[in-house]
């Protein structure tokens, strides 16, 4: 991950890919993938009574085979009595992030914080969250806020339809027309604190058609990439999500004004007839960052 000009790292989340920990032959297929990150999911995907099976298996897993991108590792919520061990093996394995589920407060933030300072966790561990719950929607910019702060480790939010779709008794209908409000008010508590969002799962991974048309749609809003949950989906998110060329070739032209002597110091400048703040210039060093990601990864045998 390359750092950006705040404290948050420049990362590529345009696909999200969701494994189950406690299922080899989706375990085995990940080095062959070319998602941005992968979630490997010791909590809606395990059933109760293989937690510990899925959590030993993952880690027996990540000791010898990591992913291109991201490993994200989402635990399970502190009541279900799961929680304390999925942490301990998180750390054990050196994820790039936690992804903690389901949640409604700053405080339940601040409890893993307090579990991972007391057991000598490394401050390159980040936390994802989880906005999946009517309370998770109302406090999003009280939560995001926890991320403000290096000593915070709160980096993205993603957010959870399906939960928040059956806690609402609001329809899964196309354009999820009743549901736009709530993303975007969980996009711009996300922007608000400079974190990363990543738009929810698409279920029906046979539709290819219907998946497009809702990445665009979350690219639109300004969602930095999608949840998926099967890879027959990688290539359209990353397609979707992608990095524009004119977008870039602008981008660079920012980052070379105000590179020059004549510019230094200065907050505004003149760019072939347009006004560039320095606010512009931070947007173009990461979208500078995440291309550079890109080729790297391209430029891979």
């Amino acid at each position: 991950m390359t750092r950006a000009t705040d404290h948050h790292p420049v990362r590529l989340c345009r696909s999200v890919l969701s494994v189950p920990a406690d299922n080899p032959r989706a375990l085995a297929k990940i080095k062959d993938l070319v998602a941005d990150a992968v979630i490997f999911d010791l909590e809606d995907a395990v059933a109760p009574e293989r937690k510990a099976e899925a959590r030993d298996a993952l880690v027996r897993h990540l000791s010898t085979n990591r992913p291109d991108g991201e490993a994200i590792i989402r635990v399970n919520v502190a009541e279900s009595g799961f929680s304390e061990a999925d942490l301990a093996a998180a750390l054990t394995t050196r994820p790039d992030a936690i992804l903690l589920p389901k949640v409604e407060s700053p405080a339940d933030i601040q409890t893993v914080l307090d579990w991972l300072s007391e057991n000598d966790a490394p401050e390159s561990l980040r936390l994802w969250a989880m906005i999946e719950t009517p309370r998770g929607v109302l406090n999003a910019p009280a939560i995001a806020e926890m991320g403000r702060t290096l000593g915070g480790r709160l980096d993205c939010f993603v957010v959870g339809l399906n939960d928040l779709r059956n806690a609402t008794g609001v329809p899964a209908l196309a354009g999820r027309t009743y549901l736009v409000p709530w993303l975007m008010q969980v996009l711009i508590a996300a922007r608000g604190s400079g974190l990363d969002a990543i738009d929810a799962v698409f279920n029906d991974f046979r539709d290819a058609e219907g998946f497009a048309a809702e990445c665009e749609q979350g690219r639109d809003m300004g969602y930095d990439g999608k949840m998926l949950i099967h890879p027959a989906q990688i290539d359209a998110a990353n397609r979707c999500f992608g990095v524009d060329a004119a977008a870039l070739d602008e981008a660079r032209a920012i980052i070379g004004a105000f590179a020059r002597p004549e510019h230094a110091g200065k907050g505004v400048i003149n760019l072939d007839g347009r006004m560039v703040e320095r606010l512009h210039l931070d947007q173009a060093l990461k979208l500078a960052a995440k291309a550079e990601i890109i080729e790297k990864r391209k430029a891979k045998p």
